[in-house]
C-alpha cells in the first residue's frame, strides 16, 4: 500500500447531506456513511446521536475526502484554518464545480484569471465547506 493523504471534515449533523453532495457535484463515489446508530453493540450511542455520521468516506479515482459529524460531547467551531482546493483542466470543469458548490453558499472570490490559473474563485459552500477551485493550470517557473 502506498501512502495516501486526504482531509478529514467535521460537520454539525450534516456530514450525510454534505457528502451526497459533494459525491454528485465531484462525480465521486460515497464508499461508507456509518452512523452512530450502525455501530458495534458494544459501544454506547449517546442519545440525539444516532442518525449522525460516525464516518464518511468518498471517493474518486485522484483523490478521497473523509468526514464525520463533530463527536458527542465535541463543541462544533465549524471548519477553520483550511480549504479544500482542487484543480480542473478546464475552465469549463471548475466553472461547472464552482456554481455547484456557491449555491446557497458565500462566495469569497469569484472566478477570475490568475498567474497560475486561467481561472481560480474562492467559496463556501452552503455546508461551511470552504473551497478554493482551479480551472486550466498554467505552468509555474521553479526556483
Amino acid at each position: 500500500m502506498s501512502i495516501q493523504l486526504c482531509a478529514y471534515l467535521s460537520y454539525n449533523g450534516d456530514c450525510a447531506d454534505a457528502m451526497k453532495f459533494y459525491a454528485q457535484v465531484l462525480g465521486a463515489k460515497l464508499e461508507a456513511l456509518i452512523t452512530y446508530g450502525q455501530m458495534p453493540g458494544e459501544m454506547p450511542v449517546p442519545p440525539g446521536h444516532a442518525d449522525r455520521v460516525m464516518h464518511a468516506c468518498l471517493v474518486h479515482p485522484d483523490f478521497a475526502i473523509m468526514a464525520g459529524d463533530a463527536p458527542p460531547g465535541v463543541p462544533y467551531a465549524g471548519i477553520q484554518g483550511c480549504m479544500l482546493a482542487i484543480t480542473y483542466p478546464t475552465v469549463a470543469e471548475a466553472t461547472r464545480v464552482f456554481n455547484a458548490l456557491a449555491e446557497g453558499g458565500k462566495v469569497g472570490m469569484p472566478l477570475a484569471e490568475t498567474f497560475w490559473a486561467d481561472t481560480f474563485g474562492m467559496v463556501t459552500d452552503r455546508f461551511g465547506t470552504p473551497w478554493g477551485i482551479n480551472g486550466g493550470p498554467r505552468e509555474m517557473g521553479q526556483s
